[in-house]
């Protein structure tokens, strides 16, 4: 039913868990099957992703797919990460069955959402930085 690489995703996966200090967090689900990731990443002042992390609640397909998706954005540019494909998930898990591909979609939003996040922290910050006129009278 899964592949091996699936199984030792699930079983092991590299990324799992939280992060201090992510200044990027992105949380999608879908409620027909119940599945929840939410995505942590660490981005450098080049815009370069250092590091992601994920917690997952689902199932076997979930877990393995997130897991993937945070090795796929590794090291990669923020346009870089938002090229990546559940496409490209699923092909590095050896496919899931039909009925779990949304596990990769949603592996995928998870990264889009962590850098829409990302560029709303930036616009707080932005915002913060900017000082207000003073008015002479």
């Amino acid at each position: 039913m899964y592949s091996k690489t699936v199984i030792d995703r699930f079983q092991n996966p590299r990324n799992a868990g939280g992060m201090h200090g992510a200044n990027a967090i992105g949380e999608v689900g879908n409620a027909a099957c119940g599945d929840i990731m939410k995505m942590y990443l660490k981005i450098d002042d080049n815009g370069v992703i250092e590091n992601a992390k994920f917690k997952t609640f689902g199932c076997c397909a979930a877990i393995a797919s997130t897991d993937m998706a945070c090795d796929l954005i590794k090291g990669k540019t923020i346009d870089e990460a938002l090229k990546v494909t559940n496409k490209q998930v699923l092909d590095l898990l050896g496919e899931l069955p039909p009925h779990k591909i949304h596990c990769s979609i949603l592996a995928e939003e998870s990264i889009k959402a962590a850098i829409q996040n990302y560029y709303e922290r930036k616009e707080k910050e932005l915002k913060k930085s900017v000082k207000k006129p003073i008015n002479y009278v």
